[in-house]
């Protein structure tokens, strides 16, 4: 097993997961790390390095083999099962954009509907990570992406299965999300603001809470 992460500046390290060993540098695009994702086959590892090219690494060869360009800076994202498709959050975007991995370009700009957030006094004070959606996640089904909005503090759904995806709802959360994520069953979907969100119904079924009772 190996761990493949990129690091600020110049590199993706690839890392022996069993003992630690140090086994290749790859020089990568500048960029500060973000995320790092690996395709379900194992094939690919997807580096998000906070610029608008990803890069995709080959894992038998640990060479980049293929990019990815955005139309800016790359946040969170997300990647379908196929490792085709490509969800990600981009600066200066309520909302997301989809890359195609085989041509390399974006195919989908989706913007959230009814909401605004620039020159909000809310996100001058508190810019979400320098973007309005910093989180988005597909469900395991792909039926839906749900992503973030740090701005008016809410979760908005879209219908994956349409092409773009559209816009069907959005969930007010109770505390300004900047991540979220699903359970492994696909039953719930986990909010940073500490909201658990029964995937079926849309409904916040439980807050977070600390030994204490605190929320978290």
């Amino acid at each position: 097993m190996r761990l493949v992460e990129s690091l600020p500046g110049v590199n993706a390290v690839v890392v022996d997961a069993a003992n630690g060993k140090l086994l290749k540098r790859i020089p990568t695009p500048p960029g500060g790390a973000h995320n790092t994702i690996a395709s379900l086959d194992g094939s690919r590892i997807f580096l998000g390095l906070v610029q608008s090219k990803m890069p995709i690494l080959d894992t038998k060869t640990n060479t980049i083999v293929q990019t990815v360009e955005f139309s800016s800076k790359v946040r969170p994202f997300t990647i379908n099962g196929a490792g085709t498709l490509i969800y990600a959050n981009v600066n200066d975007l309520l909302g997301f954009e989809v890359g195609d991995v085989k041509t390399g370009k974006v195919i989908h700009r989706v913007e959230v509907s009814g909401f605004s957030w620039k020159f909000k006094e809310r996100y001058a004070a508190d810019p979400g990570h320098g973007c309005p959606s910093h989180g988005i996640a597909l469900s395991p089904d792909e039926k839906e992406v749900w992503v973030t909005d740090g701005v008016n503090g809410f979760l908005h759904v879209f219908d994956a299965t349409a092409s773009p995806p559209k816009q069907i709802m959005s969930v007010r959360t109770r505390n300004a999300p900047f991540w979220v994520t699903w359970s492994v069953d696909g039953k719930y979907v986990y909010s940073s603001s500490g909201d658990i969100i029964d995937y079926a119904t849309k409904k916040i079924v439980t807050h977070l809470r600390d030994e204490t009772g605190t929320p978290v």
